[in-house]
């Protein structure tokens, strides 16, 4: 059997562990500066995150309540794995201190549990709680997932994004070489970016010291300000069909460094919430694609690095 052609996030987990470990999606009861008013109110322009939260995560629940539903959701899939606290809900790294420390060692403490994936933004980080995750890093795994989204600064202020691309620089740059595991995160397809914009934006992020590359296509999402954008002036978007991103995936892979991981490519929102673009395909279904796809271009991760 052919390898693959860039690196694959179950390798980066195989590297990491000796046995076959899942994310469980985990409410904290965060919030975000850009829905608290403290850089705005009613957060970035696309988001909902109903529209991605397994029935279990939900902060009406308690941390620990949480993980032993989703260890039972998980359970008649693999026997005896381990799992990662994925605190996925806003950004899970915006609040005191004190509040963190507590609810992620209330994670920790559960059976089965062998680290931290901390889904946040660039912007609610500082060296206090860099220093605690430092130390935590030591004996756990830590991986600190930022939403970056675009590197296109005109992007980010028409999505109401309410932080810069030069703070995600900053807060990557920070947490490097502190022993925690830094992941990030992109959309194409947002309004205002071009083709050249979303490529070039790619391989300057990942010039940066990431380890992972998450990677999803804008989507419409029911009660956004996205979707009343769209419905308004659906024009005014540039929504890729499967084909043309499965190229521009392929393009993205041939231009980024090769060390980095690639954990996702496509996100499919739940029938209910999806406006557009409706292409009705999971995830392994795209890599399927993707794998064929490279073959015939005889594309590799990096490529037109060399």
């Amino acid at each position: 059997m052919e390898s693959k052609r860039y690196r694959d996030y179950p390798s980066f987990f195989k590297k990491l562990f000796q046995e076959r470990v899942q994310k469980l999606s985990i409410d904290g009861g965060f919030t975000c500066p850009n829905r608290d008013g403290k850089k705005g109110t009613g957060g970035c322009t696309f988001c909902n995150n109903r529209s991605f939260n397994p029935g279990y995560c939900t902060s009406s629940l308690s941390i620990i309540r949480q993980i032993e539903e989703g260890r039972r959701f998980f359970a008649h899939k693999y026997a005896g794995q381990k799992y990662l606290a994925y605190f996925q809900v806003y950004s899970n790294t915006y609040a005191p201190l004190e509040i963190l420390r507590r609810k992620y060692e209330e994670a920790l403490a559960c059976p089965d549990i062998v680290g931290l994936v901390i889904g946040t933004r660039p912007d609610t980080v500082n060296e206090e709680i860099l220093a605690y995750l430092e130390e935590l890093a030591k004996h756990w795994h830590v991986c600190v997932e930022y939403g970056v989204e675009s590197a296109n600064e005109d992007v980010l202020r028409r999505i109401h994004r309410g932080h810069t691309f030069e703070e995600a620089e900053v807060a990557i740059r920070m947490t490097a070489g502190r022993g925690i595991h830094i992941g990030a995160h992109l959309i194409f397809g947002l309004p205002g970016e071009t083709r050249d914009s979303m490529l070039q934006g790619a391989v300057r992020l990942c010039e940066l010291p990431i380890d992972v590359l998450k990677l999803h296509q804008l989507q419409i999402i029911r009660d956004t300000p996205m979707a009343d954008e769209y419905l308004h002036n659906p024009a005014g978007f540039r929504l890729y069909s499967l084909d043309e991103y499965l190229d521009f995936v392929v393009d993205v892979i041939g231009h980024i460094r090769p060390e980095v991981y690639l954990e996702r490519f496509v996100n499919q929102a739940p029938e209910d919430y999806l406006i557009a673009p409706k292409w009705g395909v999971k995830n392994f279904e795209f890599v399927a694609k993707l794998d064929k796809r490279l073959r015939e271009r005889d594309i590799w991760q990096g490529k037109f690095n060399l």
